[in-house]
């Protein structure tokens, strides 16, 4: 097997955080959550599941670490529609922040304007 012809059930998904790789039973299990609690932040729109042929539910390792800091704030007492917003705040919040980075160091890069 090699990196440009991968090969087995994941056909070279192992290191991509998007490949909707866990049902929501081992999602709920990963997260010390229940199902239901998987559902209820689907339904606040904090994460989209894909779905499988059969219609099951199946989650990304981002899915997760999302679904995990919603499960944070909700063990700390925050609604589950509040802790769902919140996360999306903080993921809009560092998007931004990511960006903003980003065009600074094009800007620095590019130097000074120069005079005509």
């Amino acid at each position: 097997m090699t990196a440009e012809n991968p090969t087995g059930p994941l056909g070279g998904h192992l290191d991509d955080d998007d490949y909707p790789a866990y049902t929501m039973g081992r999602a709920a299990e990963m997260l010390g959550t229940t199902p239901g609690f998987l559902r209820a932040i689907g339904e606040a729109r904090l994460i989209r599941p894909l779905r499988s042929e059969g219609g099951h539910r199946r989650y990304s390792r981002y899915q997760l670490r999302i679904a995990a800091r919603a499960r944070e704030l909700v063990d700390q007492g925050t609604p589950v529609e509040a802790a769902c917003r919140i996360v999306i705040l903080e993921d809009q919040l560092e998007e931004a922040q990511r960006l903003n980075a980003e065009y600074r160091a094009a800007a620095a890069s590019s130097g000074p304007p120069t005079a005509v």
